[in-house]
Order: structure tokens, then sequence, then C-alpha cells
């Protein structure tokens, strides 16, 4: 049974393979992991790979009306037997001004609709954490006011990031197609250190079972060895040069981070171990740890840093003189995730921005950073 944030997805691919489709969804949300699922789906039921360019249609509202958009679904295809609309800038429907011609539009047409078509309205401006009342103010308003619009006449399917549960079982459940047995210390370390991202996620499960190969078992140890081991060697080396405001030094090791493995898709997942490496400096600092035997009290399980890195990161804590200065980091660091969530043109560009700001000598700290702190 697939869970609370899973499930969304899998209502929509089962409506997709049974061809029980209605004209028209709206796609919220910026979990794109399930956002690609559910686009595999279409295609592979609905699109024949010959006739993909007469059948897949990706158009963007911040280029084309909405008017244009309806009058080409409208339309019949003499090359596809059915046709699939991805509409992308969403958002402009709700900028300002009245909008409610094109909404009137989009009704009418879902009450009179090509039966060879659907309409996918991508709504992945608004981030959706796993538990929905931790939305920002900004999301729930946005996710409301489509919902009162979109919402009232289209197919509703939530992109919301997983919760550990879900997610260790998708691991589980997903190794277990490839004959391989993942423990659930394995699965809940996997989906802590790629903090939850789904895509990362399914990146390393693949690479974790060719790793484990004839042995079909992960454990702990391989997700250590494969998945956190090279990424926090890294990434250490990164805080390093942060928190000793080298700002050269700094971006010499992003860019050797993002000129490896994924690139600039691995973003989100250096930017959570960032975070994460921030959080153990700040328990550091606050509980005054000085040497590699107090470190185990301090830090929790589950929170722990590798041995490799006991040493290091209690030496670049303590280059931080004030809690404030930790948070401020944590807050540019939040700012950072937001942005890379809401697919910007550039994700190195973000994070090299985020790494200048990090490695800033800190001035007098702004108003803004006296009134937001964010908890360990």
């Amino acid at each position: 049974m697939p869970g609370r944030s899973v499930a969304p997805s899998e209502r929509f691919v089962a409506e997709v393979a049974n061809r029980k489709l209605k004209p028209a969804y709206v796609f919220i949300g910026d979990e794109a992991f399930f956002r690609d699922h559910c686009r595999r789906a279409l295609l592979e039921h609905l699109v024949p790979e010959d006739l993909r360019d007469f059948s897949l249609h990706d158009m963007d509202l911040a280029g084309v009306s909405v008017a244009e958009v309806l009058d080409r679904a409208r339309t019949p295809s003499l090359m596809a037997p059915f046709q699939v609309f991805f509409i992308r800038s969403v958002k402009n429907l709700y900028t300002r001004g009245s909008h409610a011609e094109e909404f009137a539009a989009i009704e009418h047409y879902v009450k009179d609709p090509n039966p060879a078509a659907v309409l996918i309205f991508v709504a992945d401006h608004i981030s959706i954490p796993a538990d929905a009342r931790r939305i920002e103010m900004q999301d729930r308003d946005r996710y409301e006011r489509i919902k009162e619009t979109l919402g009232q006449y289209c197919g509703w399917v939530e992109l919301a990031r997983v919760d550990e549960s879900d997610g260790m079982r998708w691991v589980m459940e997903k190794a277990q197609q490839e004959q391989v047995k993942v423990e659930q210390d394995a699965a809940r370390e996997l989906i802590d250190a790629l903090g939850a991202d789904m895509m990362l996620v399914s990146n390393e499960l693949e690479k974790l079972v060719l790793y484990v190969g004839a042995k079909k078992h992960i454990t702990l140890g391989d997700v250590e060895t494969m998945v956190l081991a090279a990424k926090q060697r890294s990434l250490y080396e990164l805080t390093d040069a942060i928190s000793a405001k080298d700002k050269t030094r700094a971006l010499a090791v992003l860019d050797a981070l993002l000129s490896t493995g994924e690139g600039d898709e691995a973003a989100i997942g250096h930017l959570y171990l960032l975070a994460r490496t921030f959080r153990q400096m700040l328990v550091i600092l606050e509980k005054n740890v000085r040497d590699t035997r107090t470190i185990w009290q301090a830090l929790w399980q589950g929170f722990r840093v590798p041995p490799f890195a006991a040493e290091d990161i209690i030496r670049q804590a303590r280059r931080y003189k004030s809690r404030r200065e930790l948070t401020r980091a944590l807050a540019l660091i939040a700012r950072a995730d937001k942005s890379l969530r809401s697919n910007p043109p550039s994700k190195r560009l973000i994070l090299e921005q985020l790494v200048i700001q990090l490695s800033e000598e800190p001035k007098v700290m702004a108003m803004e950073w006296m009134q937001e702190e964010l908890p360990v």
C-alpha cells in the first residue's frame, strides 16, 4: 500500500494505465521524481515513441496564451491518436489583474473536451513538505488559490515531499523488484542522507543494487560506503574553506563537487548535507564540545558525524563566535534550497552565490537575522 506522499502519483498512474483519464489535471508541488513518474506513465501508455513529435506538447504560459493551448487541444491530430499537453508557468495565471476569462475558458473546455487529449497544468512553483501543516505561508496561499480555481474542475495530483517512512517503504519495495533486500537501517540512512529527495534516492539505489551484485543484500555499511563517505569528505572540505572564510578555495571545492557524478543535478543533495553539517556545528558550539570524546555525547544517534570527520568538524565549529553566525548560515541555506526547488535556470549559480555569502566575513547582523533563527 503506497504511503500518503506516494499515493497521489500512483493513483494517477493507475488512471492512465486503465485509460480512465479526466480531461485536465493539476500537478501541484515541486517533487520532480513523482512528476517524472507520472509523465513516463503517460508516454508509455498513450504516446507511441514514433509519434511523439505529434502527440506530446510542452507548452509554457510565459510564451503562449491559454486560448492558444485550448485551441490546440480541441483540434484533433491527423497524425496522433491521442495528445498530451504539459502546460508550465501556471503561476502566470495568478499574477496581478483579472484572469477570470482564462479560468472560464478552461472550465468551459473541461465540460466539453476533446476525448483524445489530456491537459496537465504543472504548478511546480509551490513546495509542499511531507508534513503539510509546515507549508510556508506564501506557498499555502498559492496552493489555496489554485485549489479554488483549477482545482474545481481539474484532477488534482499532489506532489509533496516524502516523509521518512514513505521513503523507506519505497526504497525497500523498489529493491525487492530487483530481488534485493534492503535492511531498514540502510533504507533510513539513504533517505536521511539525501534529504528524502527521491530523484537522488532513486539514482543512488540503482548504484547500490549494482554494488552489492550477487549478494542481493544492502546493509547500512553499504550505504555509508557508497553514498555517504565520498559525498561527506568533499562536503567537509567545502565547510572547512567556508568556515575559514577562504572564498577562493570554497568556490574551487564547489566546482570540483559539481564537476563529478551527477553534477548540477545533485545540487539539492549537496545542500542537504551542507545544512546537516551546519546544524551539527551549531550543536557542537552550543554544547562547547572541544574533543572527539565528548562529540558522541553531544550528537545523538542518527545525527552523528563519521569518525574520520570528528576532529575537522569540531575545529570548523569553533571558528564561529556565536550561535547567530550559524543560524544566519542555516537561513541562507534554507533560502538557497527554496530557490533550487523552483526550477531555476542555473543550479550552479545559486550554489556559487550561497558559498560566496557563507564565506564572507560577518558584518553587523541585519535586523532579519536578529529576528530569524532556525531550530536545530
